[in-house]
């Protein structure tokens, strides 16, 4: 079978595809044959060594996947040879098989594409978890996205908006924009020609935003901060845009708001349960007609290297997926 290899820390030109011979199972385990790969703003830090995690080289990247199960352990339940699955593994998913637990793996809802299946996990877990643990988000409330056209952020729309609440989607470009008007946002900044607080408070009726959700920081946190209105929940959820912003401490204090960090991997790693928890309601939404597809770009094997760039430059709307030669 191939694999991706990162041979070491580094840029997407560390990534190599080699040959792998196929992993055999336990009766405990299943084994599946991967279709698709998302890849996830997460896997470039992985890549790179940047991350808060340091994963030793050489490794697997990737960790969410569809596939289907082609071999199945005497003592496991509930899954048979040829069920279609999603799931996310933290890393090892761009591999053509994989050895599983049937507790990583779940299946595939009707009407879900698998390139769709590949990247509803990660990109969707952080933003319910963010928005309903985290936030507490109540219908009515207004939302200020950031980074609004990436994985996350369109995530965070969808999952808003069938939660009740308005959407203020704030991206880099008028194209990003309209990707963000066509997921649902109710209004749009673009924060490279307009003043987000001043917009945001704008947008918002003037009382300020309820909630922020920043998976961007750099030069754009601040001015979302100001746009809070009191009793507003801030979330904290990753620094693309580069630097780590410094918030001036005072800013919570006058405005009565909560800075709120969201770290979903660790967070379920804590409490395994929270990952069942959340997943089953991403589906109960899917599944209902809550959720819309976002646009999703498609790779070959070949190409990761391609995906990681074109994600870490900020150059797609939506998700990328790996579509593996095996299916």
């Amino acid at each position: 079978m191939r694999t991706v290899v990162c041979q070491q820390h580094g840029g997407s030109e560390v990534l190599a595809i080699e040959e792998e011979a196929a992993p055999e199972i336990n009766e405990s385990q299943v084994l599946i044959a991967v279709k698709t790969v998302g890849i996830n703003y997460v896997d470039g830090l992985l890549i790179a060594g940047t991350y808060q995690i340091k994963v030793p080289t050489p490794f697997v990247p990737g960790s969410d996947l569809a596939a289907e199960v082609v071999e199945v352990g005497a003592k496991v339940k509930g899954f048979a040879v040829g069920d279609k699955v999603l799931a996310s593994v933290g890393i090892g998913a761009l591999s053509e098989m994989l050895a599983v637990d049937p507790s990583q793996i779940s299946k595939i809802p009707n009407g879900m594409s698998d390139a769709l299946a590949a990247t509803f996990l990660q990109s969707n877990g952080t933003a319910y978890f963010a928005l309903v643990n985290c936030a507490a988000i109540k219908a009515g409330e207004c939302v200020l996205v950031l980074g609004a056209a990436g994985g996350t952020g369109m995530a965070t729309i969808h999952i808003a908006k069938a939660l009740g609440a308005k959407v203020i989607a704030a991206a880099s470009s008028d194209i990003k924009l309209q990707a963000c008007r066509d997921a649902g946002a109710d209004e749009t900044i673009n924060y490279l020609t307009e003043d987000l607080k001043v917009r945001a408070k704008a947008l918002s009726g003037g009382a300020g935003v309820d909630i922020v959700f920043d998976p961007v920081g750099g030069d754009y946190a601040e001015p979302a901060l100001r746009a809070c209105a009191p009793g507003a929940r801030f979330l904290v959820v990753g620094f693309a845009g580069g630097p780590i912003p410094n918030i001036p401490l005072n800013l919570p204090l006058l405005k009565r708001c909560s800075l709120i960090g969201v770290n979903w991997g660790a967070s379920y790693s804590a409490e395994p349960a929270l990952l069942d928890e959340v997943n089953s309601a991403l589906i109960e939404l899917f599944s209902a007609g809550e959720l819309k597809e976002p646009p999703i770009t498609e790779f070959a094997m070949e190409a990761v290297g391609e995906a990681l760039d074109a994600l870490h430059g900020r150059r797609l709307a939506g998700r990328a997926v790996v579509r593996l030669a095996a299916s």
